[in-house]
């Protein structure tokens, strides 16, 4: 039992229980019998017979139900006291008499774990249930929705169901081997390995950019004090939430907005300027440089911006050396040139000129806007964001791990099926794993104590 709308005031709450045999508490609390699955409007009574509320009560015999339980649902007012007066009197209801003893407040995930354990979800989809709830941008809604529906998981049991009937040729061939049957030749099954193969990979693909549109991509903007951090940072979310002026050290901390870049939510911080502690101004600007190292260090991308007006300067090329030199490795780093509205053509090519081979870089202004789209672009690239013509599902890192070692352990079969007869048994034993690790994406493989960590992130009352 628990709360299943958000918390604080609306326009309407519900409390939800799910249970064995709940037809006598929804007499109890509604006053009549209720119809399977039709809303019903009256009072919630007390203890005594007086209502609590008026609302919608509507019940959910098994197996037709969320859960695959018997679910009740008082839809209320959406006062916390009311919701309260409600969960006090369904606890109060179920103890009299012994009508449901055990019944309890329910734990983050629960109703939804029990669909799951219910046969109503796969562990695919129920994920897919707490995306969609947190889901930042349409774009992931739309894949969470797509997962939710199972589209997921068909392609995973797909992919399942072809190692399933590959796993018997193998084993066919390992039980009779008096039959001296070319398997590898006369079953296919080298090709058929290849084509599963193939079709894992795009899964994969697929896969990863759905973690994308549900993890976004996390990117810092480093560099000298003065350099224009804070003003892209402002250009980049069409808004001032950063406070722009000529004084050095004016960003004392971390500043952060999430954007969306073709749906993907791009994480953005703005950091104190990168300076020595002895150049700081005061103990504060020192604690705010600590902390844009840090931002930095879990970053998946950081724009290194440097500013075109000084960039020829010897000193504030050595300053910003010093810096690159303590920044992450290059495939994460992007050299980006802001003020080009202040400086002519020839020496922003005299500038890009003397970048590190093989480094990105790009030139804008801040200002004025102009080469911020190319920036969006290159920072989709990074995070190895592409559109896909069947749609993207989301999908979650334990999902993108366990299909990295059904892959895995795929290409350690393609080693094993070259060898021919003489490796079968470990052939089969590699199919035998990638089959395994694809289970455990919908739940087919799972220990107890993964699915304790998976629902107890949900919100209570899901």
């Amino acid at each position: 039992m628990a709360i299943a709308t958000a918390p604080g005031r609306g326009a309407v709450g519900i409390v939800r229980v799910s249970g064995r045999g709940l037809a006598p508490l929804a007499r109890c609390l509604t006053g009549r019998d209720l119809a399977p699955r039709v809303a019903t409007y009256g009072p919630f009574l007390d203890a005594e017979g007086r209502p609590i509320d008026q609302g919608l009560a509507l019940y959910f015999p098994a197996p037709h139900s969320y859960t695959g339980e018997d679910v009740l649902e008082l839809q209320a007012h959406g006062g916390p006291v009311v919701l309260q007066l409600l969960m006090a009197r369904c606890l109060q209801a179920a103890a009299e008499g012994g009508l449901l003893p055990r019944l309890r407040p329910a734990e983050p995930g629960e109703f939804t774990e029990r669909a799951f354990l219910n046969d109503k979800l796969d562990l695919a989809q129920a994920e897919a249930v707490a995306d969609l709830i947190d889901a930042s941008t349409e774009a992931a809604a739309r894949s969470a929705a797509r997962s939710l529906s199972g589209d997921f998981s068909r392609r995973i049991e797909a992919l399942r169901d072809g190692l399933v009937e590959l796993r018997m040729l193998v084993e066919a061939t390992l039980d009779f081997p008096e039959e001296e049957i070319d398997f590898l030749e006369k079953a296919d099954a080298r090709g058929r390995l290849a084509r599963l193969a193939e079709r894992l990979d795009a899964v994969l693909d697929t896969a990863r950019q759905g973690a994308l549109l549900r993890e976004g991509l996390t990117v810092v903007i480093a560099g000298q004090p003065n350099a224009g951090k804070s003003s892209l940072l402002n250009a980049l979310a069409g808004a001032e939430l950063a406070i722009v002026t000529p004084i050095a050290g004016t960003t004392r901390d971390r500043v952060s907005e999430t954007l969306q870049i073709e749906g993907v939510p791009v994480h953005v911080i703005d950091t104190a300027g990168l300076r020595s502690d002895a150049e700081a101004a005061d103990e504060v600007e020192r604690i705010g440089i600590a902390r844009s190292w840090e931002a930095i260090a879990g970053a998946d991308a950081v724009l290194m911006l440097h500013d075109l007006t000084r960039a020829l300067d010897a000193d504030y090329a050595a300053a910003d050396r010093a810096i690159e030199a303590q920044l992450p490795d290059r495939s994460r780093r992007v050299h980006v040139f802001n003020k080009t509205d202040r400086v002519d053509a020839a020496h922003r090519a005299a500038v890009l000129a003397g970048v590190p081979e093989g480094e990105r870089a790009l030139t804008l202004s801040a200002k004025t806007r102009d080469g911020l789209e190319g920036l969006r672009r290159l920072l989709l690239e990074l995070a190895g964001w592409h559109a896909s013509p069947d749609g993207v599902f989301i999908a979650r890192e334990r999902h993108l791990t366990a299909l990295r070692r059904a892959r895995e352990h795929l290409e350690l079969a393609e080693g094993w099926a070259a060898r021919r007869d003489e490796a079968l048994d470990l052939f089969a034993e590699e199919l035998r794993l990638s089959h395994d690790a694809l289970g455990e994406i919908t739940g087919a493989f799972s220990a107890d104590d993964l699915l304790g960590v998976i629902f107890s992130r949900f919100c209570i009352g899901k």
